[in-house]
């Protein structure tokens, strides 16, 4: 299973990874937004850091991970063919899911630095 089209990259795997990168990162927020006290102000946190952060994945995270995407997939495939674009597929896939797995297992705790934990 080839990706040849860059396309057919961006649209099936790196834009979905994105997105749930950003959900990780909505979860740090809504983690932090907890020291908080006045539930205005918090709900108001939450919105600007969750706008701040959308933005930022949709202009400056999802072209970045395209490009480093592209480059590594460029590489792999001259280097280990075929199979290394799906061994490279496969360790991007597993890292997000290592993330999603150590939110579920032990909360959002545990996929920030010591120094952010509430």
């Amino acid at each position: 299973m080839a990706f040849n089209n860059n396309k057919v990259v961006r649209n099936y795997y790196i834009l979905p990874c994105c997105l749930l990168l950003l959900n990780l990162a909505n979860n740090i927020v809504s983690y932090k937004s907890g020291i908080i006290a006045n539930p205005f102000l918090r709900t108001t946190v939450v919105m600007l850091l969750v706008l701040f952060g959308s933005s930022l994945t949709a202009f400056v995270v999802a072209p970045a991970l395209a490009s480093a995407v592209r480059w590594l997939h460029r590489s792999s495939r001259r280097n280990a063919g075929e199979l290394g674009e799906m061994l490279f597929f496969a360790a991007l896939g597993a890292l997000v899911f290592w993330f999603y797995y150590r939110v579920s297992l032990h909360g959002t705790a545990a996929i920030v630095p010591p120094m952010w934990r509430n």
